[in-house]
């Protein structure tokens, strides 16, 4: 009885162990930016979703990349680097999504005025590949 009470007491708290430890990772993967950060181009780089849907109708239940914008932005650029059919994605919190799709072999652009808050950044490639991409996001126009 002794033995299985202590597997019981060694799951739950593995569990709690892991749990924390994936909220600590995800808390650590936002990207807080207020006006003059640096370095600038600040530059992000992962691996592409593959998708074979309509890059902008369904993705992945896990962004990319969080940026947090601390204040509103004047001017604020985000440029995207990949091979293959890439789609830049960007959603502000409660708001609708920005769907950018590119052209094999050139970069995407997206620039404007961006108010504070929270975005969730997806890159997509709509041919359904994996590709490794470059997220640069600049102050300078």
């Amino acid at each position: 009885m002794m033995k299985l009470l202590k597997h019981w007491i060694v799951v739950p708290t593995t569990l709690a162990v892991m749990l924390t430890s994936a909220g600590l990772v995800h808390s650590q993967s936002v990207q807080t930016l207020v006006p003059g950060f640096t370095p600038d181009p600040m530059k992000l780089t992962g691996t592409s979703e593959a998708s074979t849907e309509k890059a902008c109708d369904k993705l992945g239940t896990t962004p990319s990349h969080v940026i947090e914008l601390a204040e509103n932005f004047g001017y604020l650029r985000f440029s995207l680097q990949s091979d293959g059919q890439p789609t830049l994605v960007i959603q502000r919190s409660g708001q609708n999504k920005q769907c950018v799709p590119g052209s094999p072999g050139q970069d995407i652009e997206y620039p404007g005025y961006w108010e504070a808050g929270i975005y969730n950044i997806y890159i997509v490639d709509r041919a359904g590949s994996q590709h490794p991409y470059t997220l640069s996001i600049t102050q300078v126009r």
